[in-house]
């Protein structure tokens, strides 16, 4: 067998997204050059704690950086926009993406001072670009967000069809229907690989129609009493307009609450999208909106402590108090890691008399993503040689693999964050792994997701921390005795731990050589293992708090 020639293959590389729901990151890469598609952000777990974001650490990428042709973003939602802000000044290469998304991105861009440093392009619905070696052909999608687009990439090694996120909405309110001629006439130019959305594999049937949950809302709020308050996306235009109608149809005044939602109502009007959306109240003039004829929209649907809904129900809102009788409607899915939160939310509504409608309740919520149905449809048009899933968790991927070598495509497979997958020359295999990672973003700083001061954080959290300040004299003597602070330990009497650690430090000290005494480092590891072992041993607690010696000399 002849060896492959390096500059004809056509690799694919995701760096977020495949083994995880949101996140992503794909590149390709032909004749030395790579184009990123998507650059965006999830949201972290208790894992990390004090961090909300996390996005995949593109330090591969950067030692190729003058070899990166472009960023081409597939829609606006955050887990495939959300993170440009923060790593472009690493990558600095032209930005591609449609009017809506390109609006929004803007805004970001402007917020981290960075609009009149990059370069961004607007590709018109339906447009195509020469991004050299790539020709990159936008293909409107449906989604829960205007202008989602599938990217047909063509190399002289062969087309890829990359669809982003996307359903088969039969009757969309934002946009306009897929078109199924317009795919197969796509494929039809023999496409190589479809790079496929794997988020709803496991529903056999489709997503569902955003008209459908309109209709069924107006029936909910009929004859409701009461603050009506919907959550849902910030990000689902559709959904937006749709609680809107709900709201015009149930007669009733308008009230949006949290940033996010009004930004991305601007956006859509600006990129000619709900034009005819209603007026609204802020919330100082909705309080004074008799309760039975205002409807609230806001954010917090996925529970988050910071976001609208969930000050509301503290009671932490200004000029809104939930009591008996009003409704909270959950027009959204539970991402998964948010049970808890959003479980607790609910209870606390509850407790307040108020009625929770949830999608298990009735049909208020429609994914944005393809269920088998819909996937078998797009396989069927486009006829890929190779199914790549993504975006999913690898049960999802795996799954879909499956499903695709069901209905007869030839070759599935199934990547991970990291794999270095060659597409052509067939057939499609891993080729090597690249280094992989996450950036967290903590305050100010974007730092790794493994920082010493996250796994600091992380130690403290289940374990507690004791900090000791040791005043030393001439000869190496005790100035002061020994001051211990322990944060988080359990204690039987409130300072008996940290009187019992300091005399034992004071009494350990005292028997060091003075060789030991005079030397701060030997001085300070020897006092932290005396106790953090004292520590352990007083609350029974099978590991040690966190132990930190300060050493002064007087």
């Amino acid at each position: 067998m002849s060896e492959i020639d390096k500059n004809k293959e056509l690799l694919f590389l995701p760096l977020g997204g495949s083994g995880e729901i949101g996140m992503n990151m794909n590149l390709y890469c032909y004749g030395g050059k790579w184009l990123m598609v998507d650059c965006g952000i999830s949201f972290a777990d208790t894992y990390l704690p004090g961090i909300d974001i996390i996005m995949p650490d593109t330090a591969f990428i950067e030692s190729k950086r003058k070899n990166l042709v472009g960023i081409v973003i597939t829609h606006a939602h955050e887990d495939h926009v959300g993170a440009i802000a923060y790593l472009w000044p690493k990558l600095r290469c032209p930005i591609y993406a449609t009017a809506f998304t390109m609006t929004l991105l803007k805004s970001k861009l402007d917020e981290a001072g960075l609009l009149e440093q990059a370069q961004i392009i607007e590709v018109p619905l339906d447009g195509n670009v020469d991004i050299a070696p790539f020709g990159v052909d936008f293909v409107t999608l449906t989604h829960s967000i205007p202008e989602p687009s599938a990217l047909k990439i063509t190399t002289p090694a062969g087309v890829i069809f990359h669809t982003g996120d996307w359903k088969l909405d039969p009757d969309p309110l934002v946009g306009k229907a897929v078109c199924p001629d317009a795919l197969k006439a796509i494929g039809d130019e023999s496409i190589l690989a479809m790079v496929c959305d794997s988020t709803n594999v496991f529903n056999k049937e489709p997503a569902g129609s955003e008209r459908t949950v309109r209709d069924n809302m107006i029936q909910i709020v009929k004859g409701k009493k009461g603050r009506i308050i919907a959550s849902s996306f910030s990000s689902n235009i559709a959904r937006l307009e749709t609680l809107a109608k709900v709201a015009v149809a149930a007669g009733r005044t308008l009230c949006l609450i949290g940033l996010s939602l009004k930004r991305n109502l601007a956006a859509a009007q600006n990129a000619g999208y709900l034009l005819d959306f209603p007026d609204f109240l802020d919330e100082e003039a909705a309080a004074k909106v008799s309760k039975d004829k205002i409807f609230y929209i806001c954010t917090g649907c996925q529970g988050e402590a910071r976001a609208a809904l969930s000050r509301i129900v503290s009671g932490n809102a200004k000029y809104l108090k939930l009591s008996k009788g009003d409704t909270v409607i959950f027009s959204s899915k539970i991402i998964p890691g948010n049970d808890l939160q959003i479980a607790r939310l609910h209870n606390s509504l509850v407790e307040l008399g108020v009625e929770v409608i949830t999608g298990k309740e009735a049909f208020i919520h429609v994914s944005g993503h393809p269920g088998q149905k819909e996937l078998k449809d797009m396989y069927d048009w486009i006829r890929p040689e190779i199914s790549v899933p993504v975006h999913g968790e690898i049960r999802h991927m795996t799954h879909h693999a499956k499903f695709a070598k069901s209905i007869g495509i030839k070759q599935a497979i199934v990547p991970h964050n990291g794999s270095m997958i060659r597409l052509s020359p067939q057939p499609a295999q891993i080729i090597s792994e690249v280094y992989r990672g996450r950036f967290a973003v903590d305050g100010k700083f974007l730092i790794k997701d493994d920082d010493p001061a996250i796994v600091s954080r992380r130690r403290i959290l289940y374990n507690g921390a004791i900090i000791v300040s040791v005043v030393l004299g001439h000869g190496s003597i005790f100035a002061a005795p020994p001051h211990v602070t322990a944060l988080g330990v359990p204690d039987d009497k409130e300072g008996a731990l940290e009187e019992y650690i300091s005399k034992l430090v004071q009494d350990a000290v005292k028997k060091m050589p003075l060789s030991v005494r005079s030397d701060d480092k030997k001085i300070a590891e020897r006092i932290r293992v005396l106790a953090r072992k004292a520590a352990k041993g007083y609350t029974g607690k099978g590991t040690g708090a966190v132990t930190s010696v300060n050493i002064t000399r007087i």
